[in-house]
């Protein structure tokens, strides 16, 4: 979850103002978390409840509490529109969006998860509550398989990619290819691809957050989804967790 978070406020600066470049300071005085991470520890805390009761039922209405608690704890952190909306409705239902929100918020689920099954059921399951259009669930469980298989024995880079070309998006493209045409995208099909691709081009995991900024577009979204499946697979170089730690404030309570 932290590689999420990392990303997120490494890509904060830069989401309105993209710079298609590596080379660029990792941390600014002005980054921030956003609703990506506010999010993200929503659904850790959610799957909680899921530990203790296995009842999906149970784990999208504790979801859905805790991403309207914090999220109207953390009201000025940048939600989209509708589900700005949502966040304060009495009885929220999904909304049919294939926003990349569902996609952003779900790495805890890849860490949790005992089998790549249980990481689909819950992302999928995590998805629903806002994002039910297929492209939103289908972008949660890209995200999700990611995470859980960059973290199991045996799963090299080639061997996940053929697994997510398989099963969710062809990844037929570089970033070289893209860098200078790509442009924001909130969409699931328009961003979740990108960030596989900055993992599956990065070198380590600070090489895959810089990876994410260097294509700009929605990249404090890209740089998270990224950063938490190269958090698995890379570990996280312990000076930029105690950096980042310095952004989070009381939020951190919440983890």
């Amino acid at each position: 979850m932290l590689g999420a978070i990392i990303g997120d406020i490494v890509g904060s600066v830069y989401e309105f103002d993209n710079i298609k470049t590596k080379d660029f300071p990792l941390f600014r005085e002005d980054c921030r978390f956003t609703d990506d991470t506010v999010m993200t520890i929503a659904v850790r805390n959610a799957l909680r409840i899921y530990d203790k009761e296995k009842d999906i039922q149970s784990f999208q209405a504790a979801l859905i509490a805790e991403m309207q608690r914090l999220g109207r704890k953390y009201a000025d952190r940048g939600y989209g529109g509708r589900f700005a909306k949502w966040l304060w409705m009495e009885d929220p239902k999904p909304y049919g969006s294939y926003g990349n929100g569902a996609a952003m918020r779900v790495s805890p689920v890849g860490e949790y998860a005992s089998s790549l099954e249980e990481a689909l059921k819950l992302a999928k399951a995590s998805a629903l509550v806002s994002h039910d259009h297929p492209e939103g669930i289908k972008g949660a469980q890209a995200a999700a398989a990611a995470v859980f298989l960059a973290r199991q024995e045996g799963w090299g880079k080639a061997r996940i990619k053929n697994f997510i070309e398989g099963e969710f998006y062809r990844l037929d493209f570089t970033l070289a290819e893209i860098r200078e045409t790509y442009t924001f995208d909130v969409s699931c099909q328009g961003s979740v691809p990108q960030a596989l691709a900055c993992f599956f081009e990065g070198e380590s995991f600070e090489d895959v957050i810089r990876n994410c900024i260097s294509i700009g577009g929605d990249c404090d979204t890209t740089a998270d989804i990224a950063g938490s499946i190269a958090e698995g697979y890379y570990g996280l170089p312990e000076e930029i967790v105690e950096r980042a730690r310095t952004y989070l404030g009381e939020i951190e309570e919440e983890m």
